[in-house]
């Protein structure tokens, strides 16, 4: 039995001990800023992000992020805001230096995007700084420059009122994190996403993102919800949102959610503001899908913009270096506003007579009538949960496709084959219920789950590397939205699509073009095919085949022949020779194929014996 004394006599043990135990030391402080660097600045959009969210603290209405190298190189951030007058601007890239915060008492109710007073130290420890700031109303500006956090230069300068902040080289001085950092066009991607939330933060803030010097999005900076997520995610997007607004218990809920027949295969759109910050939120996410419970099918999910506003005492930012997670005074309540203002709006959806509006006019609503959503407390005295909301009124659109040649086989059987097996004598009966083929096999009668089998074969197939779906051109691409970073993970992953029998191309920073799909997967479930297939991607700490074997699980599920759908015998046929061979006993999931009645049980049944 191992112990710990047993342990204790081993040689390596002590010697680890022994070197657990040195004398305290007081790092440098080169050494302390790149660990607090790590905590911050973890990639190009960590950058990006803080010195986005400084821009907009300083009472910006212009913010201009440019990247190139996929921000590894450079990025510049330039705002009209308040600018800093010389002496702030030296005191900016100091440890825990900040204009947001004066004491203790205002953590109790943070109302600005930053505020711990270490982003611009950690950026600055990681890269070369150029800082060009004016005062409003200064007649001069200053201009300052860093390497690895030691001022190298400071001299005044003309400039426009505002600040502008220039990184190049990041992580030039850290090689062991330098080596972590993805893809330009990843990271290009993440840093994308980042900007994309704050500019969705603040529809009054006009953003501008440049890319390797092409303009990717730029908001209006109207102060209008509509127009902000309009500019950002385009017409179809925004054509299937639905608006809500309530006001319950100090919790103000205002925005866009999606209409049920929108939903999508991820949550990579779902957005989640509070008091103008960008947050992640498991309670918010569970608020707005509990309220579909009863309208989406599983692996369907609703996407969102939503602005809460509550006091700033009622909930707790400082939780995550990130400032992304928080925590709230009350999550009841915070929940209840969430689902009982999405519920209302689903329950009361606008009618919209023309087909091609959007929603960027409210009045076009108000003015038809038929605009309603009830606020929270109205809805909770109102709500009958017997009662559900109809997504018929839409039609799907539908897409063109060309007739792809197939092989002389039975329909839907993947032409991957086996060794040879002998097989045991049986007789195929037929199928019941569109869903079970009958076989008669020795002295009992067996059934078999038919899409569960074809599930098993075709994930065999495309876990053995040796076959590759048929795939069938499309007259028109298929344009899937998928996110910045879901986009890239696709792009990134080409070969894995063409050995699933895809083909997708750029199509915008956000979007891939799809041009060939597997034969057997509809093609109205391109989009959420995909939308799994970029989840599954970006998922981490899972080894390369575990992700791949998920996706192929899925893609065998999407591709086997559904239950309900009848088959001809031949087809029946080639499906109880795989399993009757032995070659099938269990689908992807592990569920069984085959469930056997013995003659036995029957006469038994029949009072024979």
């Amino acid at each position: 039995m191992l112990t710990l004394s047993t342990l204790k006599g081993c040689r390596s043990f002590t010697d680890n001990k022994e070197k657990l135990l040195p004398k305290i030391n007081i790092l440098d402080q080169h050494v302390a800023d790149l660990i607090a660097a790590g905590e911050v600045v973890e990639r190009p959009a960590s950058v990006v992000k803080e010195l986005t969210e400084n821009s907009i603290d300083a009472g910006a209405g212009i913010v201009t992020v440019e990247i190139a190298g996929g921000g590894m190189a450079f990025i510049r951030v330039t705002d009209n805001g308040c600018g800093m007058a010389p002496e702030d601007a030296k005191n900016a890239f100091l440890r825990h230096a900040t204009s947001k915060l004066s004491n203790a008492k205002g953590l109790e109710a943070i109302s600005t995007l930053g505020f711990r007073g270490e982003a611009l130290a950690a950026i600055a420890a990681v890269s070369r700084i150029e800082l060009i700031s004016r005062e409003q109303g200064a007649r001069e500006g200053i201009r300052i420059t860093l390497d690895a956090g030691k001022v190298t230069s400071t001299s005044p300068t003309g400039c426009p009122e505002g600040t502008t902040i220039i990184v190049r080289d990041l992580f030039f001085n850290t090689p062991a994190r330098r080596k972590f950092v993805k893809s330009d066009r990843a990271e290009s991607a993440s840093a994308a996403s980042a900007v994309l939330r704050s500019a969705l933060s603040r529809p009054d803030v006009s953003v501008r993102f440049i890319k390797d010097n092409k303009t990717e999005y730029h908001t209006p900076g109207d102060s209008r919800i509509d127009s902000c997520v309009y500019s950002l995610f385009g017409r179809d997007f925004t054509s299937g949102l639905l608006r809500v607004e309530s006001d319950f218990e100090d919790i103000a809920v205002v925005g866009f959610i999606s209409a049920p027949e929108a939903a999508r295969g991820n949550r990579s759109y779902q957005f989640f503001f509070i008091n103008g910050r960008p947050i992640k939120s498991v309670i918010l996410q569970a608020a707005l899908e509990q309220a579909y419970r009863n309208i989406l099918p599983a692996g369907r999910f609703p996407s969102c913009v939503l602005y809460i506003t509550t006091k700033h005492s009622e909930v707790d930012v400082n939780v995550h270096p990130a400032k992304t997670e928080v925590r709230f005074a009350s999550e009841k309540q915070i929940f209840d506003s969430i689902y009982y203002t999405a519920l209302g709006a689903l329950e009361n959806p606008p009618v919209i007579e023309n087909k091609d509006s959007t929603v960027h006019d409210r009045k076009q609503y108000e003015q038809s009538g038929s605009f309603k959503t009830m606020q929270v407390d109205e809805y909770r005295r109102s709500y009958d949960p017997g009662r559900s909301y109809d997504p018929g009124r839409v039609k799907p659109a539908e897409s063109v496709r060309a007739a792809a040649v197939r092989p002389d086989v039975p329909e839907h059987i993947p032409v991957f084959s086996p060794p040879p097996v002998i097989v045991p004598s049986y007789r195929v009966v037929g199928e019941v219920m569109d869903m079970y083929i009958i076989i008669e096999y020795n002295d009992c009668i067996r059934f078999i789950d038919k899409h569960a089998a074809h599930e098993r074969i075709h994930f065999n197939a495309l876990k053995s590397g040796i076959y590759t779906p048929m795939s069938e051109s499309l007259i028109t691409p298929v344009i899937c939205r998928m996110g910045t970073e879901g986009a890239s993970a696709l792009l990134e992953n080409t070969q894995l699509l063409d050995r699933l029998g895809f083909s997708a191309e750029s199509f915008g920073d956000d979007s891939v073009a799809v041009r060939h799909i597997p034969a057997d997967i509809d093609i109205g479930d391109t989009e959420s095919v995909l939308s799994d297939i970029s989840e599954e991607l970006k998922t981490g700490g899972a080894a390369q085949q575990e992700r791949y074997d998920r996706i192929f699980r899925m893609i065998a599920c999407k591709a086997a022949i559904k239950a309900g759908r009848s088959s001809d015998i031949s087809e029946l046929e080639v499906l109880a020779g795989r399993v009757m061979s032995g070659e099938i006993s269990h689908c992807p999931h592990g569920r069984p194929v085959v469930f056997e009645i013995s003659k036995t049980v029957l006469d038994k049944g029949f009072k024979r014996i």
